[in-house]
């Protein structure tokens, strides 16, 4: 973990797309109240095979609008021609966006082909070979591992792959076990990945959620964790307060052994992240900081 001490922290969100005015609505209030944090970026996801590409174009430049905080849009190659990507990132540079979040993405149902990139890493050397350092990029990691990997060494290449074809740093599945992550730093560090590695954090409020989003990306909940998430049932409050305290808690670990930050993965909700971002006092050292520096 030395090398990810030497990082200036930085802390972003993650938001989705709204798909309903209401929706819409609902988000603006999300990134309202979480704009008065300061974070160093927003993050907007990226929907399979362009459902959602416009609007995330859209998303992001209405919270940049909005809030002045940047906004870095999810670019996905799975399903799409160089020359749909191209036109994204042209569209990208003209609004003045510089970072970025590339994706392979998944297959949308429905779709024959996979697009002429197939892999995270072609995507990444096709934004530098268009763009050259026009924009910072951000790729996936995995310290559990990605549920598609064949072994845990074949995904460090992976990962490996993405940083020498150009990413600037990295931000990682959510998990509930520091030691994954802390264990996944020490391998990068033996292949010589030398990068921010920026880890993940889901807030835990809905359990039901939380065991479906983690079967499908291969998140493990922690069996102690879990056994508590469903002794509450359906108190809603209890598992809400329950899982702002084991999250808090997680991310006190990983901030105090060096890590580089935090990102929010939000589900366009203020209420969690807001809560571990107090308990960690995140705003008052940025302000901190910020006085020092001024």
């Amino acid at each position: 973990m030395e090398s990810q001490k030497k990082y200036e922290p930085k802390f972003s969100f993650e938001f989705f797309p709204p798909r309903t005015p209401e929706a819409a609505g609902k988000l603006q209030m999300t990134t309202e109240s979480l704009a008065k944090y300061n974070p160093d970026f927003f993050s907007v996801t990226f929907g399979a095979g362009g459902s959602t590409r416009q609007r995330t174009f859209e998303t992001v430049q209405d919270i940049r609008e909005k809030t002045g905080i940047e906004a870095a849009p999810h670019i996905s190659c799975i399903g799409y021609l160089t020359s749909d990507i191209k036109d994204v990132l042209n569209i990208y540079k003209a609004a003045g966006i510089k970072h970025t979040v590339a994706l392979r993405g998944d297959m949308p149902s429905g779709l024959a082909s996979y697009g002429e990139l197939r892999y995270a890493n072609e995507l990444v050397e096709f934004i530098r070979k268009e763009t050259g350092d026009h924009f910072h990029i951000e790729v996936a990691a995995y310290p559990e591992f990605h549920p598609q990997a064949p072994s845990p060494k074949k995904d460090l290449e992976n990962f490996k792959r993405k940083i020498d074809a150009g990413a600037n740093s990295a931000i990682t599945q959510y998990f509930y076990n520091p030691d994954a992550y802390f264990r996944f730093i020490d391998s990068c560090e033996r292949l010589g990945i030398d990068v921010p590695i920026v880890p993940g954090i889901m807030p835990i409020v809905n359990c039901t959620q939380l065991v479906r989003f983690s079967d499908a990306c291969g998140a493990e909940i922690p069996r102690w964790i879990l056994k508590r998430l469903q002794e509450f049932g359906d108190d809603r409050k209890a598992i809400r307060d329950f899982g702002i305290d084991v999250t808090t808690q997680l991310c006190e670990n990983l901030l105090g052994h060096g890590a580089p930050g935090l990102h929010m993965y939000t589900m366009n909700q203020s209420e969690a992240s807001e809560a571990i971002w107090k308990n960690l006092i995140l705003s008052k050292r940025r302000s901190e900081k910020k006085v020092s520096a001024g």
